[in-house]
């Protein structure tokens, strides 16, 4: 069996070092030595001033609405995974759709502002795959309308773009560390802001608002993450260039096989030290796609349809908005396996049964 990805563990024995000093302190959680050792780890391996390891990624989001007091509509893209749409609508703002460009897979920054009224507050936009957004266009548009921009960096960990890691850019930006991401904390995410005053207020969030032991600074949440949590991520970020390497070796087998068949991959722009943390690929119809799919899962190669469907779909979205080119994309892209242990065998397996299921 060949899962669509497989989570990176480190030397048991280097976790276990770990652990051990979990139970020699008896400290689990609440903002332990880990965790801070962790987010200092993290800052130093991302070229970032301030970082918050935080539960997840969907956690992470809320708490960044809840940050900069978003209100009303949130534009944001069609072309991301539920929890992007979900955390607008979970805080009591709704998501109105930008589409996207077929390129990159990202929010296309022209459809932006014929969607801003007086009820818009942000720009929540994706970096699809770990591909840059138009951060230069978004910031562009954010402010000459006075707009907040928020990033779901979800799969950004250690792309960067034009010198700098992708991370840094927007008002905050929200990282995943799942453990189904490049690096991962088993469960966990992060929060990333330039603005001190902006992180301390997230800081307050993060922990049910807590200003000292019995006064209270606005309304928080349980946002916190624990010291096993932060053990694994202290484990796997010695590996990670390592892991990021040998995804970008993996993918150019891949490119090898497949892109001289008519089908394609989502556009890295220039500027873009890339983290390959997925491979997305673009068929010529849906019905080439659910037939590979299928066909690879008959030999027990599981793909996945990511994203699929479009966000603008689903049934708890009020305010509905035509987005052709997501609507013509989203069904013909699949993401094939990808993780540190896939060998090159595997990859030509899979390869194989694409062309031949596509009669190439």
């Amino acid at each position: 069996m060949i899962p669509v990805t497989k989570p990176f563990l480190p030397p048991k024995n280097e976790y276990d070092q770990l652990i051990d000093q979990i139970w020699q302190r008896n400290w689990l959680t609440n903002n332990g030595p880990l965790v801070n050792e962790l987010e200092l780890k993290l800052k130093a391996n991302l070229n970032l001033e301030h970082l918050l390891f935080t539960t997840n990624g969907t956690i992470a989001l809320q708490m960044a609405i809840k940050a900069l007091d978003l209100k009303g509509e949130i534009i944001t893209t069609p072309f991301s995974y539920v929890a992007t749409t979900s955390s607008i609508v979970w805080e009591g703002c709704t998501p109105v759709f930008a589409d996207i460009v077929s390129e990159r897979l990202t929010i296309d920054p022209t459809k932006i502002e014929a969607l801003i009224s007086e009820k818009t507050s942000a720009i929540l936009a994706t970096h699809v795959y770990g591909i840059p957004c138009h951060v230069e266009e978004i910031e562009a548009i954010a402010k000459k309308n006075g707009l907040k921009v928020v990033y779901d960096a979800a799969h950004a960990f250690g792309t960067s773009y034009k010198g700098q890691s992708l991370l840094s850019y927007g008002d905050i930006s929200t990282l995943s560390t799942h453990a189904t991401k490049l690096f991962h904390t088993i469960e966990g995410g992060a929060v990333i802001a330039n603005d001190p005053a902006l992180l301390k207020r997230l800081a307050y969030l993060r922990n049910f608002g807590h200003d000292g032991a019995d006064r209270f600074n606005g309304v928080g949440i349980n946002g916190k993450n624990s010291e096993f949590h932060a053990a694994m991520g202290l484990a796997n970020l010695p590996y990670i260039d390592n892991i990021i390497e040998k995804r970008k070796e993996d993918s150019a087998q891949y490119d090898a096989w497949l892109l001289d068949k008519g089908l394609m991959r989502p556009a890295i722009p220039a500027d873009t030290l890339y983290n390959y943390s997925y491979y997305p690929i673009i068929f010529k119809t849906e019905q080439d796609c659910v037939k590979v799919f299928d066909a690879l899962a008959k030999h027990e190669i599981f793909a996945r349809r990511y994203f699929y469907p479009s966000l603008a779909k689903l049934d708890y979205i009020v305010k509905r908005q035509t987005t052709p080119v997501c609507d013509n994309i989203a069904p013909r892209v699949l993401c094939l396996p990808l993780y540190f242990n896939l060998t090159q065998s595997e990859i030509d397996l899979i390869c194989r049964l694409i062309l031949r299921t596509l009669k190439y």
